[in-house]
């Protein structure tokens, strides 16, 4: 038997970027002939996507780790690295992805709906994208951004038009058999439906969805039985409908009080419910005993506004006017909703004054502590490689000109103070010194780079190198020895 689970916590983890390469084109006559370090690869993302097959998430249950594939490092020749293939995840419509506070992040409703739950980090530049005209000849390449690790919580809310709700063996499983194609466990005793059925049903031009609620008792709304579990697979229905058993053989109940305690459950369960319309079925009046209770019973279900339906579903008695009855219904819904969007574009303009990052002061052992945090700032900080100068100098001079330099002198800084980038578990710490303006310059003046120098003239290289030659001979002729 397949195993139903409809809430699973799944760990993802995006591709990397592929690191940026640093070369210098180098062939016959041309030993220093530019950079031509291609960049990484993008790495994969991971997408969670609605599939009309997939009905369960038992799959993340047993495999709740996933992760794609990195992004390629970048090669010499201007070879760009190739990118990290996507991680698509199929999940059931009706899936709700929540992070691990209970906050919903996406609600994936339709045939190919999609979620980016993890984003993949971005490829490195090589040092030939890096190169300008004040950098002619970069000896240094970007490193790729991790991607992106994610924890969020799946909940399968069926997708349904009519939700039938009652008691355990009230006959649930047995309408829905006949009503539609569907064909769910039956037996004689309670709970024997474990998973919500799902099953089709048409009704002259209307076609709809029924589902049928297992395990609702007293208590069900606060984790008794079955209910809580799947009390969520009511939410979205156009209809509710009350199946009452008329042929219990429990002396302490009766249709008019099942109807009550089910009504209350669902009250305390909330989800916006209430303006939900109700129809109630009085089913298994099959047995003599159970018409005549349904016959004293409709009456009081009547005065109190519900439409009543007496059905049997195992002699297939009222369930043409039961099906016709819930597609009006559904149809009227239908045309009450109002039309969405296929496309919903959401703006969300950036404030003007949005430096990009944020600088707040900190006391770690009695010791100042200016933590920079910021989307720029961190991503730079993860894609310079700090065992090559160069490239240190050029995160100070992009950290400069973003003006986070100005923002910790404004914000008290001195002279070797500690200074971290990034959040308390995984940031850089450095002492400032204001004094050092932009690093990348003591390497060397800007444009200036001797290996792209013009060349000198035949006739020049021969006087630099005659004049090389008399210098030497100088020294020697003035060498006195000991």
């Amino acid at each position: 038997m397949t195993t139903f689970v409809d809430r699973v916590e799944l760990h993802v983890a995006a591709g990397s970027g592929g690191h940026g390469c640093a070369s210098v084109h180098r062939e016959k006559f041309k030993p220093l002939g530019g950079p031509d370090g291609g960049n990484g690869g993008r790495g994969g993302d991971v997408i969670l996507v609605v599939d009309q097959d997939v009905t369960t998430l038992l799959d993340y249950h047993h495999s709740p780790h996933r992760k794609a594939t990195n992004g390629a490092p970048g090669a010499g020749d201007n070879r760009s690295g190739k990118d990290g293939q996507d991680l698509i995840l199929p999940v059931p419509d009706g899936t709700v992805v929540l992070d691990k506070q209970g906050n919903v992040l996406a609600d994936l409703v339709g045939q190919g709906t999609t979620y980016v739950a993890a984003q993949g980090g971005r490829g490195g530049l090589g040092n030939a994208a890096l190169a300008s005209a004040r950098r002619k000849a970069p000896g240094f390449a970007l490193l790729g951004v991790p991607g992106d690790l994610q924890d969020v919580v799946l909940e399968l809310k069926t997708v349904a038009d009519v939700a039938l709700v009652g008691y355990p063996s009230a006959g649930k499983s047995s309408l829905i058999s006949v009503l539609s194609a569907a064909k769910p466990k039956i037996a004689d005793y309670p709970f024997t439906t474990l998973v919500p059925n799902l099953g089709v049903v048409t009704a002259g031009s209307t076609v709809y969805t029924v589902a049928d609620v297992p395990g609702l008792i007293p208590g069900a709304s606060q984790g008794k039985g079955l209910g809580l579990e799947f009390l969520r697979h009511v939410e979205r229905c156009s209809v509710l409908v009350h199946v009452l058993d008329t042929a219990t053989l429990e002396s302490d109940r009766d249709p008019v009080s099942d109807l009550d305690v089910i009504e209350e459950e669902l009250r305390e369960y909330g989800a916006g419910l209430e303006d939900r319309p109700r129809v109630v079925v009085l089913n298994k009046i099959d047995v003599p005993d159970g018409q005549d209770l349904a016959e004293m019973v409709r009456p009081d279900l009547e005065e109190r506004g519900y439409r009543v339906f007496e059905v049997s579903a195992v002699a297939h008695k009222g369930l043409k006017e039961l099906s016709y009855a819930l597609a009006e219904l559904v149809a009227a819904h239908r045309a009450a909703k109002p039309k969405e969007e296929s496309t919903r574009v959401v703006i969300r303009p950036k404030a003007v004054d949005d430096a990009g990052f944020t600088v707040v002061r900190e006391e770690v052992g009695g010791e100042p502590l200016f933590r920079v945090r910021g989307e720029k700032p961190e991503r730079w900080v993860r894609q310079t490689d700090f065992n090559n100068d160069e490239a240190v100098g050029y995160l100070a001079d992009r950290l400069n000109r973003l003006g986070v330099e100005d923002s910790l002198m404004k914000a008290g800084a001195r002279n070797g103070d500690g200074v971290a980038i990034g959040p308390e578990e995984n940031a850089v710490v450095f002492d400032w010194e204001p004094s050092v303006t932009a690093g990348a310059e003591m390497l060397g003046r800007r444009g200036e780079d001797h290996r792209f120098e013009a060349p000198r003239p035949a006739a020049q290289r021969r006087r630099d190198r005659q004049a090389e030659r008399d210098e030497a001979q100088q020294e020697y002729e003035g060498f006195e020895p000991f």
